[in-house]
């Protein structure tokens, strides 16, 4: 007899039956699992749209910035650029590019301006990797919630099964899928943050790389415009 394909399976699976054959502590188990879920999800959602416009504007940023003849049509150009984090950069450098120039005429502190733009380089990362903490706890927490509902519920369901006296599988059956589902519904919520976490991992060092090779241009457009004469 062929097996049914796993789609097949899990429409027949009378979910909401198995739920409500779980006991308190099971259900409370699943409800801390959905509530882990919904909000991974929501992040998910939420981070991929940040990175997808963080990368879009970076590539139109970055050529305005290459084709740009001075700091100041690059500061002009910005302000339709402002999702991506090459703006914020720019911004913190230009700031400090202005605050040496009003005082000296031309940058005479090059390891400063360096600083600053690293501070920009670091305070972009740290908004891209928000909520990131909360994918990687899912994936890693998740699974044992949902083992610790499938072990209270095949406890809870051996406990009935010595009470009634009964050893048939007919009996002790619907208490152990209802347990099983708690370890289901574990793996469900952490296998999309693990991926999730991972995809945006990369695309987060990926962008903190081309944000530390613009630093560079920075400097070297810096150097060019307003170094000191020799």
């Amino acid at each position: 007899m062929p097996l049914e394909p796993p789609i097949a399976f899990l429409f027949q699976v009378d979910i909401w039956g198995m739920v409500q054959h779980s006991g308190p502590a099971e259900q409370a188990v699943l409800l801390f699992l959905l509530i882990f879920s919904i909000y991974s999800w929501t992040v998910i959602f939420s981070k991929w749209q940040t990175l997808r416009a963080a990368r879009g504007s970076n590539a139109k940023f970055l050529r305005s910035f290459r084709k740009a003849p001075g700091m100041e049509a690059v500061m002009v150009a910005s302000e339709q650029y402002r999702p991506s984090p090459l703006v914020a950069v720019f911004d913190f450098g230009y700031e400090e590019v202005e605050r040496q120039v009003k005082g000296h005429g031309s940058i005479h502190n090059r390891t400063a301006l360096e600083r600053t733009l690293q501070i920009g380089v670091s305070e972009e990362l740290a908004k891209l990797e928000r909520n990131m903490n909360w994918l990687a706890t899912t994936a890693s927490v998740t699974p044992f919630i949902g083992l610790l509902g499938t072990v209270l519920g095949i406890i809870r369901a051996f406990i009935a099964l010595g009470e009634q006296g009964s050893t048939s599988l007919r009996s002790v059956g619907p208490g152990i899928s209802a347990a099983l589902l708690a370890t289901a519904v574990g793996l469900f919520a952490a296998i999309p943050a693990a991926i999730a976490y991972n995809y945006f991992s990369h695309g987060i060092r990926e962008i903190g790389a081309r944000m530390d090779d613009f630093a560079l241009e920075f400097l070297n457009m810096a150097e060019r415009h307003f170094g000191e004469q020799r």
